[in-house]
């Protein structure tokens, strides 16, 4: 039988959702930053070891995040060494005259050069001289660092100059432990300074990850588990084996776990087109998925590009913890500094300053008895001092308990715009309307904003999963274990020819599965997806666009109609996302990319005795009014989520309280509970018509 935990460390807490003989377990800790592997160990001895562990980890992420990676030497063609440093001509603030480009993570004496050249057929120009080589090793060797990344120019054509490189440090440095990552094995296409970003990302978290991944591997397999997998940025899993490889896969763990729990949990009750919005204690992340996974073939992280597969997730520093503060100019401002795991927000009994908890346990609609199910007392007292401030701030009296609600109502206000714009960004300024799609709430406080947000966005329903704050970590029991790989093409589509293809993707599949192997999986149950890159020549810039899925081991066959379907395909992409097509164009392929994956857990069935029940109970309780700006106390209903049964109805305003979350349903709103226990929210009428 399953027996299977999904684990996600997030800025606040810990999530646990075990998978055991067809039964959900859900628990939840508080983070220990110190060392996040201590909250996963106690959760694990709570829980009892599993055979096997999916681990959503924000190690890399913090390194880049913080700028706390290992100290990192680049090595480059002669003449590229302040390719780090100049970057793109990119202004994302456009007004801002102020700007400044975020440090490079290698300080320019760390830049070495070696003097060698490929042209971008990888046909060698100036080959290596091995005293240069030598001299270059001894320059590496020198320096007091832990990780090396090997860049050279045009080594995606022809990688065997970085591989003299890597071979000749390796050699030479077998006294010392230096993590090397060439950029032939972590990203193997052309854009000079993406390709040294993502391999220089790769080697500066590579230490922190490999350490961590050691010692948790030692604790769970003393602990009794043997199977770890970490979770990957594409919403993939992967083994040890490769987390250590290529750590950079790994900088958007946790929020990939959210968006595949919540399209796995969207598609099951009949919705395709889906908002997730995942908001945690430190942020908010949310991404738009139209009948499948978004995938992106880069991410930033830190203001830093990673040109690797990931889910295109946008993220806001707005979450529970985001703390609230009036600007030198008077204004209100919340986020993006957090108060995290320590101290936490005021109410958890060690903060001092205002965050986004305390203002929904001021209005009310945190319950400060019903916190994770009543294990956790929240501090109103505490909550309450840490807003005395920002309300005579404000210019109310801070005794007076209407000043204080006015200031938490403006600070939960002045988020939900922050994530509200977030939400426009993956959809309004992409043409897309979001009236169209369902929005998926998540995350410890998502359920609690999400109704406010949807009415604001004109969106109409509103899915709550059945455990909404552990949601990333139950999304990763279902993730596919997965494997990508690229080879780069830089042909006209019509000289491509079937054969060809198929040579090649034939190839890359069989590296992909190799890899899987090593990382403990059967290769029978693994399929193999192909998708090329493609432009209409002159454009800077390619589009993803699907070419053949196949089972492994079993032949790949393509043919003349395969490669102008994907023609056809990538016409349609070109106009849904820049509004114009030339479909009378020839094509350029660029990037011939391949995805291995293989099986995923299924989440079990709602179980009968949850279809039906007793009219469950409810307390009368007076909070905050829940209607969107206003902050007059009034009469609501408290329900226990686990007291509802399929098919019940609330009619708002009410509030629903579980142990890992808190859902409000506003004025004007309507909630269903439906077959798997996920509450669906229904606006019946706006503000106005309250």
């Amino acid at each position: 039988m399953t027996d299977i935990l999904g684990i996600d460390i997030g800025g606040t807490f810990t999530d646990f959702v075990l998978l055991r003989n067809g039964h959900i377990t859900i628990h939840k800790l508080l983070s220990t930053p110190a060392d996040p592997a201590d909250a996963l160990l106690a959760g694990v001895a709570d829980l009892g070891a599993p055979a096997q562990i999916v681990h959503g980890t924000t190690v890399a992420t913090n390194a880049l995040l913080e700028r706390r990676g290992a100290a990192t030497a680049l090595i480059t063609t002669h003449g590229f060494g302040d390719l780090l440093a100049i970057g793109r001509g990119e202004r994302p603030e456009l007004y801002n005259l102020d700007t400044a480009r975020p440090p490079a993570l290698v300080p320019a004496a760390w830049r070495l050069e070696l003097a060698e050249r490929l042209d971008f057929t990888g046909s060698v120009v100036q080959p290596i001289d091995p005293a240069g080589l030598a001299a270059l090793v001894e320059q590496v060797l020198a320096l007091p660092i832990e990780s090396v990344a090997i860049c050279l120019l045009h080594s995606y054509a022809n990688p065997a100059h970085e591989q003299a490189v890597t071979a000749a440090i390796a050699a030479h440095g077998s006294h010392r432990d230096l993590f090397i990552s060439a950029s032939h094995r972590i990203v193997a296409e052309p854009r000079e300074y993406e390709r040294t970003s993502t391999t220089v990302v790769n080697a500066y978290v590579a230490p922190a990850l490999d350490r961590y991944i050691g010692r948790l591997s030692t604790a769970l397999t003393a602990a009794g588990v043997h199977s770890l997998r970490i979770m990957g940025s594409d919403g993939g899993s992967m083994g040890p084996a490769t987390a250590r490889e290529l750590p950079a896969r790994a900088t958007l763990s946790g929020p990939a776990g959210g968006i595949v729990g919540a399209r796995s949990i969207a598609r099951r009750a009949g919705f395709e087109r889906i908002i997730t919005f995942d908001m945690g204690g430190t942020s908010t992340d949310v991404a738009l998925c139209d009948g499948s996974l978004p995938r992106s073939p880069e991410s930033r992280v830190g203001g830093l590009p990673v040109r690797l597969p990931s889910l295109d997730i946008h993220t806001v520093g707005a979450g529970g913890g985001s703390l609230a503060r009036i600007d030198a100019g008077g204004a209100l401002r919340v986020g993006p500094e957090s108060a995290g795991a320590d101290p936490g927000p005021a109410c958890y009994g060690r903060g001092s300053r205002p965050t986004v908890t305390d203002a929904n346990l001021i209005l009310g609609r945190l319950q400060a008895g019903a916190f994770l199910g009543g294990r956790m007392q929240l501090a109103e007292d505490r909550a309450r001092a840490a807003f005395a401030p920002l309300a005579e701030a404000l210019g109310g009296d801070p005794t007076d308990p209407a000043a204080l609600r006015r200031a938490a109502s403006g600070v939960v206000r002045v988020a939900n715009a922050a994530m509200e714009r977030a939400i426009r960004t993956i959809s309004v300024e992409r043409g897309e309307d979001p009236r169209d799609c369902v929005l998926v709430a998540f995350g410890g406080a998502g359920p609690l904003h999400a109704a406010y947000l949807a009415e604001a966005l004109g969106i109409r329903r509103v899915l709550i999963p059945r455990y909404p704050g552990v949601l990333s970590a139950l999304g990763m029991l279902t993730a596919e274990v997965s494997r990508d790989t690229v080879r780069t093409l830089m042909l006209p589509l019509e000289q491509i020819t079937p054969a060809a293809l198929e040579e090649q993707i034939s190839s890359l599949a069989g590296e992909l599965l190799d890899a899987l192997h090593t990382d403990g999986e059967a290769i029978a149950a693994c399929r193999i997806e192909a998708a090329l890159d493609m432009r209409y020549p002159g454009q800077s810039h390619e589009l993803t666009t699907p070419l053949a899925e196949w089972p492994a081991g079993t032949p790949i066959r393509l043919d003349q109609h395969a490669i102008a379907t994907a023609a056809s395909h990538f016409h349609t992409l070109h106009e849904q996302r820049y509004g114009h097509a030339q479909p009378d164009r020839s094509l350029e392929a660029v990037l011939l990319r391949v995805r291995a994956s293989a099986g995923r857990a299924e989440l079990p069935e709602t179980p009968t005795s949850a279809i039906a029940g007793d009219t469950p109970p409810v307390m009368r309780i007076v909070v905050a009014a829940l209607a969107g700006n206003s902050d007059t106390p009034t009469d609501v209903g408290l329900y226990q989520r686990d007291t509802l049964p399929v098919g019940y109805s609330i009619g708002g305003p009410a509030i629903v309280v579980q142990l890992d979350a808190t859902t409000i349903i506003p004025f004007g709103w309507q909630a269903h509970v439906d077959r798997d226990l996920n509450l669906l929210l229904v606006m019946t009428a706006t503000d106005a018509d309250a």
